[in-house]
């Protein structure tokens, strides 16, 4: 097994199962070997952001941290996310902003362990098709996202904002993936999804055919109003998709955390995310937007009490 970092907060000399124990909060005498810790990040499609930022934050764990097994799970993104941390089905998640209760919950089950990048609300189409608004939706068959994704929540509120709820557009619940299969075979119109830059599944369909990523940008007040100080406009340059430039809705997306893991892990798992955001930019170059200063910002979520640990000695 490889040593403990130096940051773990235990001395390197002291026995292994000692290690385990804080980590973990196991009991059990010292002959006996202890089951590694079982950390379940719980991500998104296999072709989006969250898993790509999973994968790479489970293979520091698993190569840094002595006693973890760390492991991604596939799921339709922020909504379920929450979810499943706050069951205890999933120890760690990533969820946008607007998922999230508007004030602080009085007894949470979920913490912060901080705010990652922003997720940019992407209005996908083929660039030679009728969609250059919002409103051309209308009549349109359009994928507004998976059934439990944040994409679903964002896009229905802004539909509901730009007064295009109900029956006025033909709405379809399908993942990043299905989208991406649909709009090329002509099943759907259009398609929403949000993600940081770039989204690998809209960059893949990017290079097999001319997209238009349609401008939101006028609609980011109207979103505020309606629900909450929580969005904000975000550029996708030319570059990303090779289609011209728009501005966009986006909100922002944090990593958080079971309650009642313990302060000690906790504060090793933000160490090593604010510490190698290099090489989790590496696996998608929105880890590397990272920062102390910026990750604290977790509203309405407060952080929890080993992050906050991290946070306060690292002085952002």
């Amino acid at each position: 097994m490889q040593p403990v970092s130096r940051h773990w907060p235990v001395r390197t000399a002291a026995p292994l199962v000692l290690v385990l124990l804080l980590v973990a909060g196991l009991s059990g005498c010292r002959d006996e070997p202890s089951e590694p810790t079982r950390i379940r990040i719980a991500t998104g499609s296999p072709t989006a952001v969250y898993h790509a930022f999973g994968q790479s934050l489970a293979a520091l764990l698993n190569r840094e941290v002595q006693g973890v097994r760390a492991e991604v799970v596939v799921t339709a993104a922020s909504a379920q996310n929450v979810r499943l941390v706050g069951a205890g089905e999933a120890e760690l998640g990533f969820t946008q902003a607007d998922v999230l209760p508007p004030r602080e919950p009085e007894h949470p089950s979920v913490l912060a362990v901080a705010r990652v990048y922003d997720d940019l609300l992407h209005l996908v189409t083929r660039a030679g098709g009728p969609i250059r608004t919002l409103g051309d939706l209308r009549g349109q068959r359009v994928s507004v996202g998976a059934d439990g994704s944040g994409t679903e929540i964002t896009a229905t509120r802004l539909l509901a904002v730009a007064q295009l709820g109900g029956d006025r557009v033909r709405q379809e619940h399908l993942g990043l993936d299905e989208s991406v299969a649909a709009l090329w075979e002509g099943r759907i119109d259009a398609f929403f999804f949000s993600g940081g830059l770039p989204v690998r599944g809209v960059a893949e369909l990017a290079r097999r055919t001319s997209l238009r990523i349609v401008d939101l940008g006028d609609w980011t007040e109207p979103l505020r109003r309606a629900y909450g100080q929580v969005y904000v406009t975000r550029d996708v340059p030319r570059s990303v998709y090779r289609a011209d430039p728009v501005s966009t809705v986006a909100n922002p997306n944090y990593l958080i955390v079971r309650a009642d893991l313990p302060a000690a892990l906790v504060r090793e798992v933000t160490r090593l995310l604010m510490d190698r955001r290099q090489e989790l930019a590496a696996a998608h170059p929105a880890a590397g937007r990272m920062s102390p200063r910026s990750a604290i910002v977790t509203t309405p979520l407060p952080l929890h009490p080993g992050a906050a640990q991290w946070y306060r000695a690292a002085k952002p």
